[in-house]
Parts: C-alpha cells; sequence; structure tokens
C-alpha cells in the first residue's frame, strides 16, 4: 500500500468511439495511463449517521489507515465533461460524496456526506433526470420488489426505474441527454444486478451518442477471484458476462471489459465515449467497511463478506434470514435441524415475501470473524473456518444434511433453474447432487480462472 504523500498513478482511462468498435478496441488497449500526480490524502472524520465514503480500513493486511478517495470525489476529473451538458444520473443511497474538511458550508456540517445528486446541483451542473437500479433511487426496496418511476421530492427531477418491465433506459428517458453519470457501490459478485444495470445504461447510452462516464468505488470482496466462469446459455439479469461469481474487479474496471471485449450490442460506429474516473489510493486487496448499506438485505460488512455463498440458498428450501433480523448471516429451515437457534420469519420492508414466512426456523448463525453457534452441538458446528469467497463446504454440508432427512417431501434444490442461473452453469449444482468433494468442484473452474485472470488484465486499474 502506498504512503498518502507518495507518488500514485492518476489512471484516467477514456474509450472514444469514432469509428469500428472493434478497431476502438486495438487502440484503447494501447492507450497509455495518464501522467504520475502528487496527492495528499487527509483523514475524514466518520459519522455514524454521515456515511462517509472516504473509507477508513477497518481490517488490512498491510495494517493501514488509509482513507480511499472514491470516484464520486475527484471533481476535477469529471466536472469538466459535464460543463454545458445535460447530465442523467444512475444512482441510488450508495452516490455519497464527502464534504472536504475545509468546507466553510454552514448548511453541512464538516466530515459529513452528501449525495451525488445534491453535491452536483451545487456547482451548477445540469441534471435532467435520475434512473434508479434493483432496490430504488433510496435502496429501500426489497429484492425483486417492482419499482415505478416517479419524482423526487427535493428537486422535482424525474426517477425512472431500471428495474421491472423496464429494465434499459429507453429513448424516451435519453432524450435531451448528453451524458449519463453511473455511481453505485457494488459488492464484487456477478449475480448481484447492479453490474447488469451498468451494462444496460452502457449499451443505451452508446446506441444514441452519449457520453458515460463512471465514478469508480471499492469492491469489498475484491481480494477473492473464485467460482464457475457464466456459460452463455445461462445468461440472465443475475448474470450476463463471461465472468467468474468472484471477479476480483470494481464497476469501473468492469465498464472497460464490457466495452472492451464488445460484450454490448452498440453500434459499429458511435459517437459516445465511456471515462473512468477511479479510486484514489486504493488497492483490492485491503478489507474496509462500506459506509453505506448497498441494499436492504445487506446491512453490515458481515452480510456482504457472507453473500457469495449464501446467495446460492436462494435457489433452494433453506432461509437464508431474509425477513429476520439477520438477513445473509444464517442458514435455517423449519424443519430440518441447521442448526439450535430459533428464528422468526415475517414480512418486512427489506423482505416482503421472506421464504417460510411465518414460520420458526431452526437455524446456524454466522459472525464475520468464525461461525458460531449457540449450541456446539449443532449439526454444522463442525464447520469452524472464517466464512468468505465463494465456501463450498458450507453448501456441500448443508445438501447432505437434507439428504439424511428421512422426510421425502423435502427437496434441497427448489429452484434448480435459478440455482443454475447464479452458477452460470448447471455443472455444479450437478456436482453437489453428484456427491464431489470441494476440492473436486473448485478444481473444475480453475482453467477457466486463469483465462479469465489474463483476459481481465488490461482493464485493471489497481493494484493487485
Amino acid at each position: 500500500m502506498m504512503n498518502t504523500t507518495s507518488k500514485i498513478l492518476r489512471y484516467t482511462l477514456q474509450f472514444t468511439v469514432r469509428a469500428n468498435i472493434k478497431q476502438r478496441v486495438k487502440t484503447l488497449l494501447t492507450i497509455p495511463l495518464m501522467a504520475l500526480a502528487f496527492v495528499s490524502c487527509s483523514v475524514f472524520s466518520l459519522h455514524n449517521e454521515g456515511a462517509n465514503p472516504s473509507l477508513k480500513v477497518s481490517a488490512s493486511p498491510h495494517n493501514s489507515s488509509h482513507t480511499f478517495s472514491v470516484g464520486a470525489q475527484r471533481f476535477e476529473h469529471y466536472l469538466p465533461l459535464l460543463e454545458n451538458k445535460r447530465v442523467a444520473l444512475v444512482v441510488n443511497q450508495s452516490a455519497l460524496v464527502p464534504l472536504p474538511s475545509s468546507s466553510e458550508s454552514k448548511q453541512v456540517e464538516k466530515g459529513r456526506s452528501v449525495h451525488l445528486l445534491d453535491a452536483l446541483l451545487q456547482r451548477g451542473v445540469n441534471v435532467r433526470a435520475i434512473m434508479s437500479p434493483e432496490h430504488g433511487f433510496r435502496g429501500d426496496k426489497g429484492a425483486g420488489e417492482k419499482i415505478t418511476n416517479t419524482v423526487d421530492s427535493k428537486t422535482g427531477l424525474p426517477i425512472h426505474s431500471l428495474y421491472g418491465k423496464t429494465k434499459k433506459p429507453t429513448s424516451a428517458m435519453l432524450q435531451d441527454i448528453d451524458v449519463v453519470v453511473f455511481d453505485i457501490q457494488d459488492v464484487g459478485v456477478r449475480f448481484y444486478t447492479y453490474l447488469s444495470t451498468l451494462h444496460y445504461v452502457i449499451e443505451a447510452a452508446f446506441a444514441h451518442d452519449i457520453d458515460v462516464v463512471v465514478l469508480d468505488r471499492p469492491n469489498p470482496n475484491g481480494r477473492f477471484v473464485d467460482g464457475p466462469v457464466l456459460e452463455p446459455t445461462f445468461s440472465s439479469f443475475v448474470g450476463m458476462h463471461p465472468i467468474p461469481v468472484l471477479h476480483g474487479m470494481t464497476l469501473g474496471e468492469l465498464a472497460q471489459m464490457i466495452v472492451g471485449e464488445m460484450w454490448i450490442d452498440a453500434p459499429k460506429e458511435t459517437r459516445a465515449s465511456l471515462t473512468v474516473v477511479p479510486i484514489a489510493d486504493y488497492s483490492r486487496d485491503v478489507i474496509y467497511s462500506l459506509p453505506v448499506a448497498p441494499s436492504p438485505n445487506l446491512p453490515n460488512d458481515a452480510a456482504i463478506q457472507f453473500y457469495p455463498t449464501l446467495c446460492f440458498f436462494e435457489g433452494t428450501d433453506v432461509s437464508i434470514g431474509r425477513g429476520t433480523d439477520f438477513p445473509f448471516q444464517l442458514v435455517g429451515h423449519p424443519l430440518i435441524e441447521l442448526g439450535q437457534s430459533s428464528i422468526s420469519v415475517s414480512a418486512n420492508d427489506a423482505a416482503p415475501y421472506p421464504k417460510h414466512e411465518n414460520a420458526t426456523l431452526f437455524a446456524h448463525s454466522f459472525s464475520a470473524d468464525k461461525v458460531s453457534m449457540n449450541d456446539k452441538n449443532a449439526p454444522l458446528m463442525h464447520f469452524d473456518h472464517t466464512l468468505s469467497g465463494l465456501d463450498l463446504e458450507l453448501l456441500i454440508a448443508t445438501y447432505r444434511l437434507f439428504k439424511m432427512n428421512k422426510k421425502d417431501d423435502i427437496n434441497f434444490f427448489t429452484r434448480p433453474e435459478f440455482f443454475d442461473k447464479l452458477a452460470g452453469t448447471n455443472r455444479l449444482r450437478k456436482m453437489i447432487e453428484d456427491g464431489k468433494s470441494a476440492e473436486q468442484i473448485r478444481q473444475s473452474w480453475q482453467e477457466n480462472l486463469v483465462r479469465f485472470k489474463a483476459q481481465r488484465q488490461p482493464y485493471l486499474l489497481y493494484p493487485e
């Protein structure tokens, strides 16, 4: 990790399309990175309620105390691109910008955050519309919940929903727009749908000769590259690209890869450009705490850490805590004793229709430091290592408990098609059913991971 006063690379890579896309790709792969610059990073005081995106490191392999400057706060890199332009924002509640410590603003306390929309309006940017992904502009809608178009009560700007019947910006949404700015916090997992929204935004913008600016944010699971690479047959909104479940990339890097690998359905000729404003002083192997929950059912660091593994249970009869106080922090079932904790399930704002609603689960709960149970004799207690990355052992152990169950009417894979969409293949499910070990399953995708890592290399912006 570089010192805060050291010389760092300010990576600003812009793809400008003037002719054939193939020619553009050849060009972008040889574009040199921008010049070196000295950067002095000051530490912002974090308020618990302030949700400051200058991210303090909570734990790090390097014992670092650095703060990160997310793309949104590096105004000097992208405000010139918005000057005299009509701008649309693709944002949610995570698009927060810290106020500089030297702010003389009397309206907002020092060290507090402001939403990107307000920050740009304060700087005279002509914002004409807002577009929101799954969970909505304020991030308060449950998974899969339909979101309708509305109006922002504070600014009067239209908010176009990109989740529901319309997942791709329409011509009407993009009318009278010159630049689209994308700023959303991701969690580094292929089936987290903000990546799919980014894909459709770039695709629609390029089709209308509209520039796209991606303000990059860190990947909280960035140190992992694991899982099967998606096969085209299993492409869906929960997985559109031939990348592994855990890709180890930021959305800014993935935006470059989407364009560079020609994964979007864009015209052969377009005047549009993609600009990525990187995070300053960031390394993907640093563990840190996100300043704001990226979605309702990922309320804390633990849930984000467990999400890559526990989300696979969405294709099974196992609850992962939706409709409880611990979403994505447990596995439970009303009949199969996965643990000794008794946890009730009921509908709430984050989960309007939870699995096993109004039932009480035999639940096995997790913590960020270790797998823990109230009762040391719980069935999964032998699973005693940290749950992080993609943990096949937990999936296999839970499946075997279901197989041991004598009640024939209880199946583990209740939604096998959805499980396969999450995996990007049906091979993972079949290998679990065939009794393969975690080592055998993981070995099955190693060759594809090696190819992916080589393929992604030209698009990486941060040291590994």
